[in-house]
């Protein structure tokens, strides 16, 4: 997708054509696509305009990712693609984590580039935008790239930047950059370093920005939002942060969390208390658990007490009893055995998710697990990838069957040919499920819709 298209960054069409202009590309995670938001806001204050097609760009930015060997494969397509089809007096700048991680091998894999940018250096994109333009060799530009310290410039927000991206009537918010934690599978603290939390009152401002903009929920990201603002010496950062924002917003309807930590206090009885107290915070968790067996969680340095574990969603469920829990699980992890996902298998029968994302595990270089050896092949991999989504679907159809007859506020997201398209409280934007509704209805509302026909993963329903 690309960046610089919803409210946030309306594009000036009647200026493209006569001031230097950029298309910018935005890959992976909704948390790259904010970052993506922030230097599409800083290239147009500095007089770039925005182009909705990189043939009519003088620059094209694509933001990459590198999380894993898929992501940074996308990634290279993207840029080669780019490459080959530029003009020769287009420019290509690489930003992102895949530049952020490995700029070297980058530029090497894509002669093309004219300048690299990392994602902990994402607000300085205009300088090196002006230096790439300075630089008519065509030789790639020696910006800065990466091994920044975070405390240079990473977490430091450029002043009137919202760190929001709006898609539609939804807007991610952005709590925190960076990862503290040491899962031996994860790239990420390399390559984002440290938690570096935004300051509660930015964040509020920024939520007060999106909530002037119309949009109907905010989705609040980072690598672990249950962490939030432990770095700020906050003992309960996000449930803090969670009553105010519903002062700081009323009129937002929807705000969801994602990416929380199966830690005690990511799974506290605050947290339960704070979301059953105050109807805008969705009923939705996203907790990745990652695997079910305390011998695989211990070698990939997870919390490994399940019974905590399962105490923490007991109480969630308890609070909210139509709370939709979402996870993901790695499969094939180092030293995995048939035994040790047989248990995660039971484990899915038992807790019952709502929703459910399945990996198969990857080497990635520089972590932990690496010296662990990749022993599990891949066939088995991808077949217990399978058998898990098959033990799941069944859950999910019982669910969504449960639903039937009931009614649903629906955020409406499309419409044609007399049907809309949207999602309930229980949905995630591109992760989860959807709600179809036999009738068109205006996108960007949110409107009742009694359940009529439950799929294993999508709801069919009218207009209540």
């Amino acid at each position: 997708m690309t960046a610089g298209e919803g409210p946030l960054l309306p594009c000036n069409r009647l200026i493209m054509d006569e001031l230097p202009s950029f298309y910018l590309m935005s890959l992976g995670c909704p948390k790259n696509l904010v970052d993506s938001e922030g230097m599409a806001t800083l290239l147009r204050r500095a007089g770039y305009g925005s182009a909705t097609d990189p043939e009519r760009a003088d620059f094209l930015i694509v933001n990459t990712c590198g999380f894993i060997e898929s992501a940074r494969v996308e990634s290279r397509a993207v840029l080669s693609e780019l490459t080959r089809n530029k003009e020769p007096e287009q420019r290509i700048i690489a930003a992102g984590c895949y530049s952020q991680r490995y700029p070297g091998r980058l530029a090497e894999s894509i002669p093309g580039l004219d300048g690299l940018i990392g994602t902990r250096r994402w607000m300085d994109i205009v300088d090196l935008v002006e230096q790439v333009e300075a630089r008519r060799d065509r030789r790639p530009a020696s910006g800065p790239v990466t091994h920044v310290s975070h405390t240079e410039s990473y977490g430091r927000d450029p002043a009137g930047i919202v760190r929001g991206a709006i898609q539609g009537a939804t807007a991610y918010l952005k709590l925190a950059d960076g990862c503290s934690r040491s899962c031996a599978f994860c790239a990420i603290p390399i390559i984002k370093g440290p938690t570096v939390s935004r300051p509660p009152a930015t964040v509020l401002a920024d939520a007060r920005t999106l909530d002037e903009l119309g949009v109907q929920e905010i989705i609040l990201i980072a690598q672990d939002t249950t962490n939030y603002g432990r770095d700020l010496g906050m003992g309960y950062g996000l449930t803090e942060l969670l009553a105010d924002l519903v002062r700081a917003v009323p009129q937002v309807p929807w705000i969801r969390l994602m990416y929380g930590y199966p830690s005690p206090t990511g799974l506290s009885d605050r947290l339960a208390e704070t979301m059953a107290d105050h109807r805008q915070i969705l009923p939705y968790v996203d907790l990745p658990l990652q695997h079910a067996h305390p011998e695989v969680l211990r070698r990939m340095r997870r919390p490994a007490n399940m019974d905590r574990v399962r105490r923490g969603i007991a109480r969630l469920r308890e609070a909210m009893p139509e709370i939709a829990i979402r996870t993901t699980f790695v499969v094939g992890f180092p030293g995995e055995t048939e035994k040790e996902f047989r248990t995660l298998l039971q484990f899915v029968k038992e807790i019952r998710f709502d929703r459910l994302g399945a990996f198969t595990y990857s080497h990635e270089e520089g972590t932990a697990a690496t010296a662990l050896g990749d022993d599990v092949p891949r066939q088995v991999k991808e077949d217990r990838r399978e058998r898990l989504f098959a033990a799941q679907q069944p859950i999910s159809l019982e669910k969504n069957r449960a639903l039937v007859g009931k009614v649903l506020n629906v955020l409406i997201e499309g419409e044609g040919e007399g049907v809309s398209v949207g999602r309930s409280y229980r949905d995630a934007p591109e992760v989860d499920g959807l709600v179809l509704v036999e009738t068109e209805l205006p996108i960007g509302q949110i409107v009742p819709v009694r359940i009529t026909t439950a799929l294993e993963y999508d709801l069919i329903g009218v207009r209540s």
